[in-house]
């Protein structure tokens, strides 16, 4: 008795087939593999970012309560002169000091100001916020935030790009398994369609994230 045979009846064109399928998922699979490496490599970025930004609003806030002192400490001592609690002779130097504090307080304002935009923005001129003892190096947290906007939007489409190239793979790996032929090819076409389109937000999102 014959036992039938699941085979395709062109052995050599399944086989051809099978190749050209193969070689097709290896090449998916690589640009999966480059996709989830650049997800892994911006999304760190972004966790960094993140944490940097806080730390520069920190910074900013610690500026906001010293200058918010200083103007308490001159306030306080405007008020004693306009009421006459203070004896003339003593007037020079508290207005001097009055003069120390406004400098004082727009120094503050000042390097507030070079924290919340980043140097760059505020320009040379306006640079008064060190950071390791150079001036000019203050990334601001606006900056910071734009650039956690573009990585986000970059982390979302990864994840788009990441499941249709791995649906993709599933779909490749069914057209190598069954034999009928016409099911065969329609696997390859929804495996090549996926793909593309994988690589399509890949792309994007690599572009997204390079602009961050």
């Amino acid at each position: 008795m014959e036992i039938p045979s699941f085979e395709p009846e062109d052995n050599g064109s399944g086989r051809r087939f099978e190749i050209f399928a193969a070689l097709t998922l290896a090449v998916f699979a690589a640009l999966l593999a480059m996709t989830d490496l650049g997800a892994g490599k911006y999304g760190d970025e972004e966790i960094i970012g993140t944490n940097a930004k806080a730390n520069v609003y920190a910074w900013y806030q610690a500026k906001s309560v010293k200058q918010s002192l200083v103007e308490g400490q001159r306030d306080l001592i405007l008020t004693l002169m306009t009421s006459g609690a203070i004896r003339e002779e003593e007037l020079s130097n508290l207005q001097h000091h009055v003069q120390k504090l406004e400098k004082e307080i727009d120094r503050y304002r000042m390097e507030k100001r070079e924290l919340l935009l980043g140097s760059e923005a505020v320009g040379e001129e306006n640079w008064v916020q060190e950071l390791d003892g150079e001036l000019g190096r203050i990334v601001g947290a606006r900056e910071y935030e734009k650039r956690l906007e573009a990585l986000g939007r970059a982390g979302d489409v990864f994840d788009i790009a990441v499941l249709f190239l791995q649906l993709c793979l599933v779909v490749g790996a069914v057209s190598l398994v069954i034999r009928e032929r016409r099911l065969k090819w329609a696997f390859y076409g929804g495996m090549v369609l996926m793909g593309g389109i994988g690589a399509a937000f890949s792309l994007r999102a690599f572009l997204f994230a390079l602009s961050a």
